[in-house]
């Protein structure tokens, strides 16, 4: 059925074309899959789950501040406005003005207990983009495990026991005096993840 309204305004057409040359170059790790696929699918399951248009665009570069060197926050701003770069922020456990010297990001831990205390008090917005983001990955995790075994987590630069503490602690911080269907299927795929 044909809306009066539109779901979304033109920046989202803007955010998707920009994302694609974005990350033209970069797979999901170790994968050979198109890092690209995995910005689709957080942005569907945001789309699914009624997040409005700004939490959309956030979606579709909720990566970019991470990995795609020379980006700045002031350029989303000024290409997608102040709301979303503010959630695409909020969403970044590093940025690329935090690369040391040889270009690599501060250690894994403390990048994670500091997304973790940012995610607890974190707005319902960032919440729910961010919830996507884990579901996909971690739904990705469990898929895989099918068919590598345990190796599946040779991928990530932690290790197998840090990947399941932090899944978890995400769950845990998602849920502080936040709740939704979404945070559910986290849930469920988490104790998957965990239950191998």
């Amino acid at each position: 059925m044909r809306r009066a309204e539109p779901f979304y305004d033109a920046r989202l057409a803007d955010a998707l074309g920009f994302a694609a040359t974005a990350f033209a170059h970069v797979e999901r790790k170790g994968s050979g899959v198109p890092y690209l696929s995995h910005l689709l699918a957080v942005t569907t399951l945001v789309m699914e789950y009624g997040g409005t248009a700004d939490q959309c665009i956030a979606a579709v570069l909720h990566d970019y501040l991470e990995d795609i060197a020379g980006s700045s926050v002031d350029e989303l701003a000024e290409r997608f406005g102040a709301d979303v770069a503010a959630i695409v922020l909020a969403l970044s456990d590093s940025t690329q003005d935090e690369l040391d010297a040889t270009g690599g990001k501060p250690p894994w831990k403390d990048r994670k207990l500091r997304y973790l205390a940012h995610l607890r008090d974190a707005p319902p917005q960032v919440k729910l983009v961010s919830t996507a983001d884990k579901l996909h990955n971690a739904s990705s995790i469990v898929r895989d495990r099918e068919t590598l075994g345990e190796a599946i987590f040779e991928r990530f630069t932690a290790s197998k026991p840090e990947t399941l503490w932090y899944y978890a602690a995400v769950v845990d911080a998602l849920g502080d005096g936040w709740n939704h269907a979404l945070l559910d299927q986290l849930r469920a795929v988490v104790r998957t993840l965990h239950r191998g």
